[in-house]
């Protein structure tokens, strides 16, 4: 199998995914899943598309993670792998698709206004 690329965003994150047949190893930016994420739960929304079709252990997965906060982040790293699979094995988009690891999240954040203190938030009305 050759190696299968694929890129997922969310919010200001960017993740480019490199997935080869292998024991599961995953590398983001040259650092290990556990170092590079130490949230159990972080690195669980990583795994999700790889739990859901079973395949955890059967490919490894190299990572270039760029821009926005760990939460975003991560959850770009999972449309990444989640679409990466995809091309791998078409038949397995419906399972990835009824979970919403195929859906990209279209949620970014609203620019502040000028005159304002954020992009909605005013300053305090004064009567007097």
């Amino acid at each position: 199998m050759e190696v299968i690329n694929a890129l997922g965003r969310r919010k200001a994150a960017i993740a480019r995914v490199f997935v080869s047949e292998g024991k599961g190893q995953i590398t983001i930016n040259k650092r290990d899943l556990a170092v590079y994420f130490p949230s159990p739960i972080l690195q669980y929304v990583v795994k999700q598309p790889l739990n859901k079709l079973g395949v955890a252990e059967k490919y490894d997965i190299k990572v270039n993670l760029d821009g926005g906060g760990y939460k975003g982040q991560a959850e770009a790293l999972r449309l990444a792998i989640a679409r990466a699979l995809v091309k791998i094995d078409p038949e397995c988009k419906k399972s990835l698709k009824v979970e919403g690891f195929i859906t990209r999240d279209p949620r970014e954040v609203e620019r502040k206004k000028p005159g304002r203190p954020k992009a909605r938030k005013r300053f305090q009305f004064s009567k007097r």
